[in-house]
């Protein structure tokens, strides 16, 4: 039986409830406009996953302390900042289910919202000499940038390779988790060899993660989810991009053109789709993302068996195994 979110937080239960806390009460304000927009940032908070691996990954390293707090608070107001900007960027009416930042008070107040999260994360971090958390954070959202840039770049020529599409997602998904695991080691004051060895663990960890999102744009299973929305927004990923190279030179013309020009038509994306999974491009896919998994869970071999190393365990195949 798959173990839930709620069992693989159990080793750190208590932790994650006082961070809970602590977390909601750095978002207060003495601006009106800004304090309603920080309670309905909170209101709609997400499973946490991310510092729930910041958490996991002191545990296992070391000792949970006070800077694993402030490290994981760090790594939520980055993810919580390019959150609201990313729905600047795609114009995006909703997020988790609510009205978007940018969809109730338009794009101005939400990019300076996003900017005032990164500005507290920023000062958090300094007022707290953390500087090594910071360096790992900052490091995250240089690569962040990057890839979303990248992706934008190589979306309006459609020539995405599997490799550019690795890197893309090395950087845009893969760094932020990556830094949570490694703010979690540095927090419990281990060297940086093993800071460095949880940091790619992470970035495997996201890899993985982003290979399962893109798996479930095409349907993998019933998820109650939107299907074929990367292929409106022509992001090409992993299995579109195996099932391109695998098909006639008919085949890909008709593939690409219908992303370039019949994006919008319902019909014509399930027929891409239908093209996908029909080529092979979700097995592959699905190959691609047991490698990364397992080859995270390898890393964490040398470490003394114990609750929390079970449960980081666990949380890395609940991001591979996942139906949302």
């Amino acid at each position: 039986m798959k173990p839930t979110l709620e069992e693989i937080r159990k080793p750190i239960e208590s932790e994650l409830k006082l961070f809970e806390e602590k977390f909601r009460s750095s978002m207060k304000t003495k601006t009106p406009l800004l304090d309603a927009v920080m309670k309905y940032i909170v209101r709609q908070k997400g499973k946490r996953v991310r510092p729930m691996f910041v958490f996991l990954s002191a545990s296992v390293c070391g000792e949970i302390t006070e800077a694993t707090y402030r490290g994981a608070s760090l790594i939520e107001l980055l993810h919580t900042a390019t959150l609201v900007h990313d729905d600047v960027v795609d114009d995006s009416d909703e997020r988790r289910g609510f009205f978007s930042i940018n969809a109730i008070w338009k794009n101005k107040i939400a990019v300076l919202v996003g900017d005032y999260l990164l500005s507290k994360g920023l000062l958090l971090a300094i007022g707290n000499k953390d500087f090594r958390l910071l360096e790992i954070v900052s490091d995250a959202v240089r690569d962040m940038s990057e890839g979303e840039l990248l992706q934008i770049e190589k979306t309006r020529k459609l020539n995405i390779t599997e490799e550019i599409y690795f890197e893309i997602i090395r950087q845009k998904t893969a760094s932020l988790i990556s830094s949570a695991c490694a703010v979690g080691a540095a927090s419990s004051n281990v060297s940086e060899v093993l800071i460095s060895k949880m940091k790619l663990f992470g970035e495997k960890v996201g890899i993985a993660f982003q290979i399962k999102d893109d798996l479930l744009d095409f349907g993998i299973e019933n998820t109650g989810k939107p299907q074929g929305i990367d292929l409106k927004e022509k992001k090409i990923t992993l299995p579109l991009i195996y099932s391109l190279n695998n098909c006639s030179l008919v085949d890909k013309k008709r593939i690409i053109n219908i992303i370039r020009n019949q994006n919008d038509d319902p019909i014509k994306v399930d027929e891409v789709i239908s093209f996908i999974h029909q080529n092979g491009g979700m097995k592959y896919a699905i190959e691609r993302m047991n490698v990364f998994r397992d080859e995270a869970i390898s890393l964490l071999d040398e470490f003394t068996e114990k609750k929390s190393l079970r449960s980081l365990k666990d949380l890395v195949y609940f991001t591979t195994e996942r139906t949302k």
